[in-house]
Formats: C-alpha cells, structure tokens, sequence
C-alpha cells in the first residue's frame, strides 16, 4: 500500500495566498484603515464641536472623578478618574463608521444582489412557461397521431 504524502506547511500556505482571498482582504483593510482616518476627522471636525456646544470641544475632557484627589491629567493625573469621554468619542466614530458602511455599502450591494436574483427567477419562470408549453404542444401533436392512427386502423 502507498501512503499519500501530507502536503507541507509551505504548499499549504502557498495554496492559500493563491485563493485570491487574501488580496481582498488586505485590500479591505488598506481601505479601512483610509476610511478610519475620514470617519475621525468627522467626529472631531463636526460631532464634537456640536457637543462642545453644550460643553467643551474634545470629548476627552468630559471624565468623572470616583476618588479624589483627581487632579493632573494622563500619567500625572492622581486619585481614580473615569474618562468617559473618550468612550463617547470612540462610541460615535464607531456608531458613524457603522452607518456609512451600511449606507453606502451593504444596503446598495443588497438592493443590487436581490434585483440580480428577480431577474434570474424571473428568467427561470420564462424558460419553465416556454417548456410546459412546448410540451403540451408535443402531447397534442401524438394525442392526434394516435387518433388518426385508431382511425386508420378502423378502416382496414
């Protein structure tokens, strides 16, 4: 009996940088990353000023002191201090990074994929009413030949 030979490591990975896959992710998330960039310069362009309407500009500011005393800020700061900010912040460019990609992407890309489907359905349906007519003609058509030939046969 032969044994067949485990493929290696290398021609396993090989096999799947060929797949294609892998180029259409790193291309995602080149892509990503570009449209991160976009996203935070909105919620720090237009969100948070509106927000610092009501308070201050940069989100990072608004914090809750659970031990005093909270005093300094980043490595300096002392006591236990909350920066709930900065999870508003992180919250709204996720909430907008969302919203863009499903607008802009998964939505249209839906739309899209269902008209595709419809057209193929509808396309199946014409080609099965062709068929069934087709065949009733062809029922029709040997229904009349034995007739005739039922009738031929009486004669003789």
């Amino acid at each position: 009996m032969s044994k067949k030979k485990e493929p290696s490591i290398w021609e396993g990975f090989k096999a799947f940088l060929m797949r294609g896959n892998v180029v259409d992710l790193a291309v995602a998330v080149v892509i990503g990353a570009a449209f991160t960039n976009i996203v935070n310069s909105v919620v720090k362009g237009v969100i948070n000023p509106l927000v610092g309407a009501v308070g201050t500009k940069n989100l990072d500011h608004y914090s809750y002191c659970l031990q005093d005393p909270c005093t300094g800020s980043g490595d300096a700061a002392t006591g236990i201090t909350i920066m709930w900010g900065s999870v508003l912040g992180a919250t709204l460019s996720f909430v907008i990074t969302a919203a863009v990609v499903y607008f802009l992407m998964v939505l249209p890309m839906a739309k899209y994929l269902s008209r595709l489907e419809a057209r193929r359905k509808a396309k199946e349906g014409t080609q099965e009413v062709i068929e069934v007519t087709e065949l009733e003609v062809l029922k029709e058509i040997r229904d009349a030949l034995v007739a005739q030939r039922g009738s031929g046969h009486d004669r003789e």
